[in-house]
């Protein structure tokens, strides 16, 4: 399988999601996170959020807090 990037939460809280280089989107969720690896080919139901696959970086799966960052 391909290694899946989920970044740390930006300012809005989304984390932008990386698979085999290529980024999916931003998500806001495991469930946004499991939509964009769906729509991108992989079976969701294969996809074990605590598994070595997934490299949650600033956080595990239930970290979604804004950072702080401010952009600007």
């Amino acid at each position: 399988m391909v290694p899946i990037i989920v970044y740390p939460p930006d300012a809005d809280g989304g984390r932008r999601v990386r698979a085999d280089g290529t980024i999916l989107g931003r998500a806001h969720n495991v469930q946004d996170v499991l939509a964009l690896l769906r729509d991108a080919g992989f079976d969701p139901d294969e996809i074990d959020l605590d598994g070595p696959l997934i490299d949650w970086r600033g956080g595990g799966a239930y970290a979604w807090e804004p950072s702080g960052d401010d952009p600007a």
